[in-house]
């Protein structure tokens, strides 16, 4: 196993799920930050989307919050032995679910992976969040997580141990213990090593037989990096590198476009047109409320370590809200008949195509987050403020990430393309994404006012002017201009970002609808070279996308078993 990144084992930032915030501060070590190309629709940004850059991936720096995604979702992927039926002994198989209800059709009980409540949480906030969205008209669902369970609010469990509180990345719950029994001579980890290129055998056959890689320059100082070493691969190559690392990856290795290959110097090992396309992520933008929350309801300050805050001494005497993520309430929601008629024609046909009769789809994904994730300074005043994130379950733009040269150092053209599909649907889904989690967190109990610098700016005596200091709920309804209307989509395109779950830039299709791998993950093509990472969903799923990382690793290491013979086929 090589891993770019070095090793994330006890890391602090890593293993106590409060301190999440730091794996992504400017100059982290343990994330990856993929600048996208100047976006015009996006006023004029450059969009940058952060991975997972340590070992573990994304799994040792994401938020842990533990959201599946629907039963349709895996149907949608129109794969052999992907679909949901296919799927779900994996998803059961990696989780010990700590959750209030029973279900062992859909959840599992015994796996290496927790999911739990960890060993803090705020409860008001969580159920403040809840009914805010019962009174908005939507359902009070215990168990959202389900596959099957829609259109309503619930508890967010997470991927947090509910015994130490720590979090449960696929490197501490998989390949650590390993590791440390010193049962596995054959077992070698690499860390702080870049795969410049796949190897192969230079036949017609086109058989991977290793990988070309580097110590990686940003982990080591006064030493020669330049030098390039090949480990050989008598059986099978499997690159695991992401949305963005694996198609990147390809490409310098010579499998790809060849108008893409032409245009970086590379030769053309294998035309496969649809590598790097196909980018899907999740976009969300934050909104920001003052609440009556105290500060151990909320993780205001423990990942910047100031607002009184003390992290030394909460890891000294393990406070268990270092095994906290603040994340305690979320929802699935779907809008109404007469909210779809509100966004227009194009979003009602676009509506009655692809939701309308899968009422398992929801349009958006709300959380609340007790956190204020900007600079502390730009609060007015010691209150606790909140965050939700209302994002599009189901984009319709696509984006693309491409090689420019042969070498891993040579830029690389990243465009997300938020914003850009056809109709502005996912602008449209925005629009009412902000309306309904307005009216949600303005029916919050804990609600007392609106952050200015964290909402649009309406003009001056709008009806939707927001309040900034409140006593109380204000559960009134919320009348819009077409010029407030204008001050939404601002804010939006201004403030418009990832929510960390690219995937689909190497999708598992058919090669004639530009697919780079086939159901048992073999790149098209080649022969001992499959790809088991995000980079292979066709499309998204209705989740923060760890579950389906997990789901995808657990299928992938079965179908490798059984080509290898190591197990009877079933």
């Amino acid at each position: 196993m090589i891993e770019q990144g070095p090793n994330n084992f006890n890391v602090q930032s890593v293993i106590y799920p409060a301190l999440f915030e730091r794996n992504t501060f400017p100059g982290s070590d343990s994330a990856l930050f993929w600048k996208a190309n100047k976006s015009p629709q996006l006023a004029d940004r450059e969009p940058i989307v952060e991975t997972g850059g340590i070992l573990g991936g994304g799994s040792s720096i994401n938020w842990m919050v533990y959201t599946r995604g629907q039963w349709d979702d895996y149907d949608s992927w129109d794969t052999p032995g992907w679909t949901a039926n296919d799927v779900l002994l994996f998803l059961k198989k990696f989780e010990t679910y700590h959750g209030v209800t029973n279900n062992e059709s859909t959840h599992g009980y015994d796996g290496p992976i927790h999911v739990s409540k960890g060993t803090h949480q705020a409860p008001r906030a969580e159920d403040a969040f809840i009914q805010g969205a019962v009174k908005t008209g939507f359902s009070e669902i215990p168990d959202l997580q389900s596959l099957h369970n829609n259109n309503g609010s619930g508890p967010w469990y997470r991927y947090v141990s509910p015994l130490d509180g720590r979090r449960q990345d696929v490197a501490h719950r998989f390949l650590h213990p390993l590791l440390q029994s010193d049962e596995y001579p054959n077992l070698h980890v690499l860390v702080g090593n870049q795969v410049l290129r796949v190897l192969f055998d230079g036949k017609e056959t086109k058989r991977a037989t290793g990988v070309e890689y580097r110590v990686n320059p940003r982990f080591v100082q006064d030493r020669d990096t330049s030098e390039k070493k090949s480990i050989t691969a008598r059986k099978l190559v499997v690159a695991s590198t992401g949305a963005f690392g694996t198609p990147l990856l390809l490409e310098r290795s010579g499998v790809g476009d060849p108008a893409v290959l032409e245009r970086a110097g590379v030769p053309l090992v294998e035309n496969l047109p649809g590598v790097g396309d196909e980018f899907q992520d999740h976009h969300f933008v934050g909104y920001v409320y003052r609440t009556s929350l105290e500060p151990n309801e909320t993780i205001n300050g423990i990942a910047r370590n100031d607002r009184g805050r003390d992290v030394d001494a909460m890891i000294a005497r393990n406070d268990e809200q270092l095994g906290w993520n603040g994340h305690d309430a979320s929802s699935k929601l779907r809008p109404s008949p007469a909210d779809i008629a509100a966004l227009g024609p194009e979003f009602q046909a676009a509506w009655d195509r692809d939701f309308k009769n899968r009422p398992n789809r929801p349009l958006m994904i709300m959380g609340l987050f007790n956190a204020f994730f900007g600079d502390p300074a730009a609060l007015p005043d010691d209150a606790e403020y909140v965050t939700t994130a209302p994002w599009v379950t189901y984009p319709y733009a696509r984006g693309w990430v491409h090689i420019t040269g042969p070498e891993i150092d040579n830029p690389y053209d990243f465009d997300p393309r938020w914003l850009l599909d056809e109709n502005d649907i996912d602008l449209k889904s925005h629009i009412w994404g902000y309306k309904t989690q307005r009216k949600i967190a303005r029916q919050m109990d804990i609600f007392r006012g609106e952050l200015a610098v964290g909402q649009p700016r309406f003009p001056s005596g709008s009806k939707a002017a927001i309040i900034e200091t409140a006593d109380g709920p204000v559960p009134d309804e919320i009348e819009y201009s077409p010029e407030d209307d204008a001050a939404i989509v601002q804010y939006i395109r201004e403030n418009i970002g990832t929510s960390r779950h690219p995937l689909g830039t190497c999708k598992m299709a058919p090669r004639e609808k530009k697919g780079v791998v086939d159901p048992q993950l073999n790149v098209y093509g080649i022969s001992g070279l499959k790809i088991a990472d995000l980079s292979v969903p066709p499309q998204e799923v209705a989740a923060n996308t760890y579950n389906t990382a997990l789901m995808i690793g657990e299928k992938a290491a079965d179908i490798i078993i059984r080509e290898l013979e190591m197990l009877p086929s079933v």
